[in-house]
């Protein structure tokens, strides 16, 4: 009597045996024998009890392995892979334990529907050929949960019968693939899913399906999208490796990659429209090439905090060994932001990446930052030359609008020097007039217009101080971190610094503390109020400490500014916050702010009101940005809307933050 497993209903519906399932890869029986589902409920259960294997980027597909050996793919829709995980809500993640009936992920199949979209959830067994021998499915209607199949497992030394094939030469494939859609020149990028190499052609019409369609390997064409699906089955990370390949350098990227070029949503008509939607795609440049650094940031900023904190307490010394080294670890990643944005832009973008970070690495070259460092940042006096152009040589450590700019012309200037450049030595002379032409336009251009907006920035808020305490502390508090997205918040240091080193304290400072304390309780509000979304309950946790410990980039990136309404919401706060830090004439006496940096509040003869007031200011901020935050400035489906609408910002450290 061979062995058997009951495989459970993932979703209410008609269960189908996988061959009647509206997926042709599928129900060939190319991804395996099994069952589909067509649904009538949005919660999904797992067929199975195992281990979670996968869980695809765009959370439409799920994989895990049984104790017996068996590997299941749960696929909840067809072609859902190009809703960017929308309709879906996952709660497991790789590396779980789940049982046969557990809850496992939710689909709006109305969403998927409205999207164009099959629902049918399908559940195939991936290693069918080495492990089951039959597979019967219990056809009809069926409740999550229910016993919806049963496989035969093959005995021990038992084999199943095979379909007849051959061996696939991939490399030959994947550049006959190439040839028949068009060749190199119509293709813009190549992306893959778990059974689809996905081309986005600059025509259509010049692929030509029927070739394609009859080449051994390759199952069916699809178009949908925007995209040229060719259709693989198991063996599309071979076949996409070798299209990659015959295409040449400067294609390709993983389903998830952003930078993937697909149909251009135009532009509204109208001044204030535009202004939205390019002030809206900028935001989403700038989220989008700081998301990946975000956990780094996050990391960095606790231990840049902690460090503070320590010194402040004096159980370290700031010029010992140990507290250089220390601060090194939580420093470089700062320090060298150009380099690491210059790659995630590029990405984003769609230009070279290595190229793009060796323009960061010329930003943050140590000369050139010792130059701009002689000098002050908001003034716009001329610090050097530029084969006899007199220029200003701006300080980039910390920065990162510069090089969402530098991305962007590289992704631009990328496509003219392949044109004009000969084969034969495209390979050198491409990156080297490229770093050369962007890193000089970014110098000349880009770095002086920053420095000019930022002394005229300078100008006004010295006028404003001077003007009311009160009145500075609202307008500044409210609308620091607006100038914090575009590098502008540099205007501030040079005040501070002038502050403190003209009266030993810094009136200025203590706005802009409020400002990273109301980041980080709009942050904690998120993590409150997350109860499904785990991944980003993290996120959202380890943004607020970096927050209080003085370094707010992980809530703005990956909190505040993406989700829109958040950073409004925090900003109420620390306008509030700004408001009673000038009403009370806090001052603070070092750089190191928002709730890590307190002894910074402490006056040198002795607890005075600025440390009263910083604690009366400190405790508003919190309660005003984290109840607007919790009431109206933020709702978990917000989380699904991003996929939609990405949203996120740009800057480098607050002079709080030492």
């Amino acid at each position: 009597m061979k062995s058997t497993v009951k495989m459970l209903a993932p979703v209410n519906g008609q269960a189908v045996p996988i061959t009647e399932v509206h997926d042709p890869m599928f129900s060939a029986k190319d991804m395996g024998d099994g069952f589909g589902v067509i649904p009538t409920g949005n919660d999904i259960l797992s067929p199975v009890s195992g281990k979670v294997m996968l869980v695809a980027s765009t959370k439409h597909a799920l994989g895990f392995t049984t104790d017996d050996g068996l590997e299941v793919l749960v696929h909840m829709g067809v072609d859902t892979v190009e809703l960017n995980g929308a309709p879906f809500e996952i709660f497991i993640k790789e590396g779980d334990t789940v049982t046969a009936g557990q809850k496992i992920a939710t689909m709006d199949i109305d969403a998927v529907k409205k999207a164009g979209k099959v629902t049918d959830v399908i559940v195939a067994i991936t290693n069918t050929s080495k492990m089951v021998k039959d597979v019967d499915v219990q056809k009809g209607d069926v409740k999550a949960g229910d016993e919806a199949a049963e496989v035969v497992l093959l005995a021990p030394g038992e084999t199943a019968a095979k379909k007849p094939s051959g061996k696939v030469d991939y490399d030959q494939l994947g550049a006959d693939i190439v040839k028949n859609v068009g060749g190199v020149a119509n293709v813009d990028n190549v992306i893959h899913c778990i059974t689809r190499v996905r081309f986005y052609l600059k025509d259509d019409n010049k692929a030509n399906d029927a070739v394609i369609k009859g080449m051994k390997g390759v199952i069916d064409v699809a178009k949908a999208g925007g995209q040229y699906q060719v259709v693989i089955g198991p063996a599309v990370e071979d076949v996409y490796d070798s299209v990659v390949k015959a295409l040449g350098p400067g294609f390709g990227g993983d389903s998830s990659d952003s930078s993937v070029k697909t149909e251009k949503e135009k532009a509204p008509k109208g001044v204030w429209p535009k202004t939205k939607f390019y002030f809206s795609a900028l935001i989403g440049v700038i989220t989008a090439s700081m998301m990946p650094i975000i956990g780094l940031l996050a990391a960095s900023g606790i231990l840049k905090g902690l460090l503070a904190l320590i010194v402040s307490a004096k159980w370290l010394s700031a010029t010992s060994s140990t507290y250089m080294i220390i601060s090194a670890m939580g420093d470089s990643v700062f320090y060298f932001l150009p380099i690491l944005v210059g790659f995630t832009a590029a990405k984003r973008l769609g230009a070279n990446q290595i190229v793009v970070g060796v323009i960061g690495g010329v930003l943050a070259y140590p000369t050139l930052v010792q130059v701009a460092t002689k000098t002050s940042t908001t003034a716009m006096n001329i610090n050097g030359n530029f084969f006899g152009i007199p220029v200003h040589i701006a300080n980039y450590t910390y920065s990162i609008f510069p090089m969402i700019a530098a991305a962007w012309i590289a992704s631009k200037i990328e496509p003219w020097l392949k044109k004009h450049i000969v084969l034969s030595l495209r390979m050198i002379l491409s990156p080297l007039l490229e770093v050369f032409i962007v890193s000089a336009i970014i110098i000349v251009v880009v770095g002086p217009v920053i420095t000019l907006l930022s002394s005229y920035l300078a100008s006004g808020i010295v006028a404003l101080l001077s003007f009311s305490p009160a009145i500075s502390g609202l307008i500044i508090g409210g609308l620091y971190q607006c100038l914090v997205i575009f590098g502008l918040h540099w205007a501030v240091i040079p005040v501070v610094a002038s502050q403190i080193a003209t009266t030993g304290h810094s009136a200025l400072n203590a706005i802009v503390s409020a400002t990273m304390v109301a980041q980080g309780a709009a942050a904690m509000a998120v993590f409150f109020k997350i109860k499904k979304n785990v991944d980003m309950k993290q996120i959202a946790g380890a943004a607020t400490l970096s927050a209080f410990a003085g370094v707010t980039e992980p809530a703005m990136y990956g909190i505040n500014l993406k989700y829109g309404r958040i950073f409004w919401t925090a900003n109420i706060g620390s306008a509030v916050g700004g408001l009673i830090t000038g009403l009370m004439h806090v001052d603070m006496w070092g750089f190191a702010g928002s709730l890590i940096g307190f002894a910074s509040f402490i006056n040198p003869k002795g607890i005075d009101s600025s440390f009263t007031g910083y604690l009366i200011a400190s405790a508003a901020t919190i309660i005003v940005a984290f109840v607007c935050t919790y009431a109206f400035g933020f709702k978990e489906e917000d989380l699904e809307a991003s996929h939609a609408v990405e949203k996120v910002r740009l800057g480098s450290r607050e002079p709080a933050q030492g």
